[in-house]
């Protein structure tokens, strides 16, 4: 990876195992070397989320590094109960305000896979401006203030937010991972955006 990798910080037995165990320890002692082992595991993922909205390798490359900065406040701040979906979020968000100081919107391809430069259906450029709900949900004039707001939703809310608004997962998807049957994923998507609104609009 084109990242420096971070040394783990202390022995084997007594470093955290999980994402949540990390996230704990940070939050708890604010060492920089948990955090950035914590990151490792995870940036290949979000070097493909950058890539996949921004297609230039260096801007990419800039943003991974952006990203692990914001984490060092940002992690200390919110509660997050699944790093690899909260961090997925944010890395979303982060290139998507890129997008939006250039003025331009990204439209992702149908099959999730990171765009070809030989694909013309992936990727037109054109001047945002959102044209329903779930434009605007996505495009939403200060992320930040709706990755705090995801984090004051029940839990079955914002795990099927998440999961279909962020992971682009399908309603059957959503229940699948969940548990819950389609009418309740539709019932707990349909509160979450009017709570998460609600919410950003305070």
């Amino acid at each position: 990876m084109f990242l420096k990798r971070f040394r783990p910080f202390r022995s084997l037995s007594s470093r955290p195992q999980t994402d949540a165990e990390y996230v704990a320890a940070y939050r708890e002692s604010g060492d920089l070397e948990l955090l950035g082992e914590l990151y490792e595991r995870h940036m290949d993922l979000v070097y493909a989320v950058c890539f996949k909205y921004l297609r230039d390798e260096e801007e990419s490359r800039d943003a991974v590094m952006q990203l692990f900065e914001q984490l060092i406040h940002d992690l200390r701040r919110h509660e997050v109960s699944n790093f690899k979906s909260w961090l997925h979020s944010v890395a979303r968000n982060h290139c998507l305000m890129i997008l939006r100081s250039r003025k331009t919107a990204v439209v992702e391809p149908a099959d999730g896979l990171p765009p070809t430069d030989d694909d013309e259906r992936t990727v037109q450029r054109e001047p945002i401006q959102p044209s329903d709900d779930d434009d605007a949900f996505y495009l939403e004039e200060n992320l930040t203030r709706m990755n705090e707001c995801l984090q004051t939703l029940p839990l079955q809310q914002r795990q099927c937010i998440e999961l279909f608004y962020l992971q682009e997962k399908s309603y059957v998807e959503v229940a699948e991972l969940t548990g819950f049957d389609l009418k309740q994923v539709k019932s707990f998507l349909q509160n979450g955006r009017r709570n998460l609104k609600n919410c950003m609009s305070q």
